[in-house]
């Protein structure tokens, strides 16, 4: 892996802050690569406070969507809740059909079948808007590029408003308002919110012309959260905000399809680490597996026990779920060595009869492997499907719009999108995926960079720091756990391999020299390492402090990310 020590910051700013805060230089320093440069910045990262959310009429059309659902409501129209079906759209479903439905009856929820539909505003949901009398539609998480599509609607005298956060195209559809704060101008201050945070903003703006407060709103707070954490936003500005409150919802009084999720995992306080890798992949489950709607149900359920049969349902579909990916990584690592591409700068795997759900996840775990821009490609109808994901630094989607002949739709982020292309062009396209990324990477991107924040002495980590850096939480994008690097540590002597594998490292490190502070450190997955550090020679390490709770007794630990011999630097 690729050590990369972060500039420190300029000595007058941190001595600043030290004064401000009354901290020491460590923690000054960490605030001030996160952007917090003053007392006013440092109270609002540690203090969240929802009155520091900004006022959503600043963000185009607002005013024409809340007009429009106005009119709706007033002469009782019926409304249909549109959304994706991962789980961004499918929170951002439950949170605005949730509120609707406090103001009227009219309300309904769709979304499109991944297998029959695809991604997106679909013809067949227009249809259905059109032959069930919904003559008002609110897609989230989705529709910036449904230009075809709404102007179909627009002649089925169906009106769209758009919650969306995905990149624009070159044209905008023509619905009554579109709600994009990447539109080029949209003159919104925040621009990462989520698609779930963009719905939100919405009955914000909607919930203020009614005469209520945000203290009304906290409520639908634990979706926006679960939406931030699953959709990997940066986690910096309104997202943190919402994020923060959204967590203590969730760890306090959750709506009930939420309650039934963590009734099965069994985890009393939950962290955004958790939401991400527990709460999002069961709801994420049933939109891969069977159909997004039943994530919709478990959500805006508000009978416990039917919640618990919905969670009971969805977490079947989360086991299916790990059984397929762990067998369609297996085939594509096979087909990888197979053709032999592992020189390549691309990582691009077809097979006709991989699951369409998983092939998301299987990029991420090919990604993991061979740290490359990565496409899996599986058969969707008439066409071939592909989901990509990208390393850390390199701009997928743009690689993709230099592709563009060969593509019949795509849309997402810098680091995931997802595409469709005839089977003729597969080929065509995946040299011409191959000869972008070789021409316009940077090479040292293909390797797995770990960024250090700080590179300190074991003797400066004490319980009074790590309760400063449990405050910098909840951690994501822009806002990631502190990370730290330290020279000259040796093994104790206590160093071995645990786990049921054996795959894993324990030490007990201290300085080689002046520093005789000890600490457990564990290191996932690092077993290999065990036999350089049992060499009695010091060695670097870069790792995140952490807690660990034996028997009652809790103490630190560092977790380590890598180690290196000292004379390899």
């Amino acid at each position: 892996m690729r050590w990369t020590l972060k500039p420190k910051p300029e000595a007058h700013k941190v001595e600043a802050l030290k004064e401000a805060l009354q901290v020491n230089t460590l923690v000054a320093s960490l605030l001030i690569q996160r952007g917090i440069e003053s007392y006013e910045e440092a109270k609002q990262f540690f203090r969240p406070s929802l009155d520091d959310l900004h006022d959503p009429y600043l963000m185009k059309d607002m005013t024409l969507a809340v007009e429009r659902i106005k009119s709706a409501l007033a002469l009782k129209e019926n409304i249909l809740v549109y959304g994706d079906y991962d789980v961004d759209g499918t929170t951002a479903v439950a949170l605005m059909s949730s509120y609707l439905r406090t103001r009227t009856a009219s309300v309904a929820t769709y979304i499109p079948d991944r297998y029959k539909e695809g991604y997106g505003i679909s013809f067949e949901g227009i249809d259905f808007a059109c032959d069930n009398d919904f003559s008002l539609v609110i897609a989230l998480d989705c529709g910036i590029k449904a230009v075809d599509k709404i102007k179909y609607a627009k002649e089925r005298g169906i009106d769209f408003i758009i919650c969306d956060h995905h990149r624009p195209g070159e044209h905008i559809p023509e619905a009554i308002a579109v709600l994009d704060p990447k539109q080029n101008d949209c003159k919104y201050p925040y621009k990462e919110l989520c698609g779930c945070g963009v719905g939100f903003k919405l009955v914000q703006a909607l919930a203020e012309k009614e005469g209520k407060t945000m203290e009304d709103l906290i409520p639908y707070l634990d979706l926006v959260a679960i939406a931030i954490g699953a959709d990997m936003v940066p986690i910096t500005g309104e997202n943190r905000i919402m994020a923060y409150v959204g967590l203590q919802v969730i760890n306090s009084l959750p709506r009930v399809g939420i309650q039934a999720l963590i009734a099965q995992i069994k985890k009393s306080e939950l962290t955004i680490t958790d939401v991400v890798f527990i709460i999002a992949p069961r709801i994420n489950a049933a939109g891969r597996m069977k159909h997004g709607d039943h994530a919709v149900a478990l959500l805006t359920e508000t009978k416990y026990d039917l919640a618990a049969q919905y969670a009971a349902e969805i977490e079947r579909f989360n086991l299916d779920r790990r059984d397929t990916d762990k067998q369609i990584t297996e085939e594509a690592l096979t087909q990888i060595e197979v053709l032999k591409e592992q020189s390549r700068y691309t990582t691009v795997v077809y097979n006709e009869s991989w699951h369409k759900g998983v092939i998301g996840i299987v990029a991420s775990r090919l990604t993991e492997t061979y740290y490359r821009p990565t496409l899996v490609f599986t058969k969707s109808g008439d066409k071939l499907a592909a989901s990509a994901r990208s390393v850390s630094g390199f701009d997928v989607y743009n690689a993709l719009e230099a592709c563009s002949d060969y593509i019949e739709q795509f849309g997402g982020h810098k680091y995931a999108a997802g595409l469709t292309l005839r089977e003729e062009n597969y080929e065509a396209f995946k040299q011409t995926f191959e000869d972008v990324v070789s021409r316009t990477i940077d090479k040292h991107l293909l390797m797995p960079e770990i960024k250090i924040d700080a590179k300190i002495q074991l003797k400066e980590i004490d319980a009074k720091l790590w309760r400063i850096i449990k405050q910098f939480a909840p951690f994501g994008p822009g806002n990631m756990t502190p990370i730290f690097m330290t020279d000259d540590l040796i093994d104790t002597g206590y160093g071995r391999c645990v786990g049921d594998d054996k795959t894993h490292l324990r030490l007990t490190v201290t300085g080689a020299n002046t520093d005789n502070h000890k600490f457990v450190a564990i290191g996932f997955g690092m077993g290999d390492k065990l036999e350089m550090v049992s060499t009695g020679q010091p060695f670097s390490t870069v790792y995140s402090i952490d807690e660990n709770e034996w028997q009652g007794h809790l103490s630190l630990q560092l977790k380590l990310r890598d180690i290196k011999a000292q004379n390899n630097g």
